[in-house]
């Protein structure tokens, strides 16, 4: 019987650990979700400013990190990243179909913006994008206050 009762007691603690870990790592998800559209933000902030004409520069760069940060937004909301510290609403998880049509979108939004940052359509594919982002957050981000 003692034995059994340590095996028990064993086998709970592994699987504490577990999902100890597995919750670990969900709140990483969580940590770099947000870092990555925190620099998103920023880059989306920095090129406008510049397709906009209120500083000198080219939005060639900003736009690259563009690109690469929309190459996988679905799958920075993993089933399970749902809780704690996130803007993200539980349609992200709960229709997940219509968040991934967006999340592709804006990938392709920001590829075309990434390809014309430099050119005469700079401003539309930057409206394109933009237009694109405020969708996605409209139906899957909680409201700012």
């Amino acid at each position: 019987m003692k034995r059994q009762f340590s095996k028990a007691v064993v086998l709970g603690g592994v699987l504490a650990c577990f999902a100890a870990g597995a919750m670990a790592d969900d709140e990483d998800v969580i940590k770099y979700r947000r870092n990555v559209m925190k620099a998103y933000a920023a880059h989306m902030a920095a090129a406008g400013a510049i397709v906009q004409g209120k500083v000198k520069g080219s939005p060639a760069g900003h736009a690259k990190a563009l690109e690469a940060t929309t190459k996988d937004i679905a799958g920075m909301f993993p089933a399970g990243s749902d809780f704690g510290e996130t803007n993200a609403m539980d349609a992200v998880w709960s229709k997940r179909a219509g968040f991934e049509k967006r999340a592709k979108d804006t990938e392709a939004k920001a590829a075309a913006f990434a390809k014309a940052a430099d050119g005469a359509e700079a401003a539309a594919k930057f409206k394109d994008l933009s237009e694109s982002c405020k969708a996605c957050h409209k139906d899957y981000r909680k409201e700012q206050k």
